[in-house]
């Protein structure tokens, strides 16, 4: 299986951008060489800002260059772009509308051996209850770019998820990325499983685990929580009639909360969570991690097998 780093396309598409559009300028919090933006500082240094360890100024120098006609992409972990910041998140982007796209990598407790204070567990909840913004995690880096590109060439605040590890790829190089729109990875009448980021592979590695067992498990990609494709889940919730929400975030808030509202007030069925239960990680290997969590290709498998039951 092929496994390439989403963070370090990021850094190379932010180059092509750059090449692109001029009024492109990158902002980073002394993390360069972590998000990789450090290959657009090397190519544009005019037009490459490091701010130090202060995230939350991070944030209002890229309001007051977006307010001035600039596309700012701002990058730093994860943590330390939703947590640490979101007053300035809250006041300076989400309020005004600006133009800047937050790309934040280390995402999730995949951060390994960086421990629990790395580990950006909340993000996403905290990115969507901010009005305005919109969400994305990509499920590879395929899917990494074209949503990079989709979001330089779309007006307003974005928060775009990355992870630290090589991740596999889901797509060939012919894939198109369409802002808010599901993807359906794999066909299935029995069960579908809903995921995002890397739990995509996942799920479609549980969903070949399945099909020897002789259930037909669905596989959508939802790898924009905001705007979320409320009609896809309608329609998957009515075909498949029993639904598996997996993703890399605390059970509160992230995508499986998002989903079982729609849910809810379109087509009940039974629903089950992969997701993490209201406590951090610790320090580890990312997969000895991804696995003490429940977070792996087993577990969601005896989800789906759960939710059929119930069916």
């Amino acid at each position: 299986m092929v496994e390439i780093s989403t963070r370090e396309t990021y850094g190379k598409t932010l180059v092509e951008l750059g090449k692109e559009n001029k009024g492109i300028v990158v902002l980073d919090a002394d993390l360069s060489p972590s998000t990789m933006t450090h290959f657009f500082g090397q190519e544009f240094p005019d037009r490459f800002f490091n701010c130090g360890l202060e995230e939350q100024n991070m944030i209002g120098v890229a309001a007051g260059l977006a307010a001035s006609g600039k596309t700012v992409f701002a990058s730093t972990f994860a943590v330390f772009a939703s947590c640490r910041c979101f007053d300035q998140l809250r006041m300076c982007l989400s309020q005004t509308g600006l133009n800047v796209k937050i790309v934040a990598t280390h995402g999730g407790i995949t951060v390994g051996e960086d421990g629990t204070s790395h580990q950006a567990i909340e993000d996403l909840a905290l990115y969507c209850s901010l009005p305005g913004f919109t969400v994305i995690v990509p499920a590879d880096a395929i899917e990494t770019a074209e949503a990079v590109k989709v979001a330089a060439n779309t007006y307003g605040p974005f928060y775009i998820r990355l992870s630290r590890p090589r991740t596999p790829l889901v797509y060939s190089e012919d894939y198109h990325f369409t802002l808010g729109k599901a993807v359906t990875v794999r066909e299935g009448r029995d069960a579908a499983v809903i995921a995002v980021g890397i739990m995509v592979a996942k799920a479609l590695e549980a969903a070949d685990v399945l099909a020897k067992q002789g259930i037909g498990c669905r596989v959508i990609n939802m790898h924009t929580l905001k705007p979320l494709d409320e009609e896809a889940i309608a329609r998957v919730a009515s075909e498949v009639g029993a639904i598996v929400v997996a993703e890399e975030h605390l059970a509160h808030g992230g995508l499986g909360s998002r989903v079982a509202q729609v849910v809810a007030r379109t087509k009940p069925v039974p629903m089950s969570f992969i997701n993490l239960k209201d406590r951090y990680a610790l320090s580890g290997r990312a997969e000895e991690l991804l696995e003490r969590c429940g977070l792996t290709a087993k577990d969601i498998a005896e989800a789906v097998k759960s939710v059929v039951e119930r069916k």
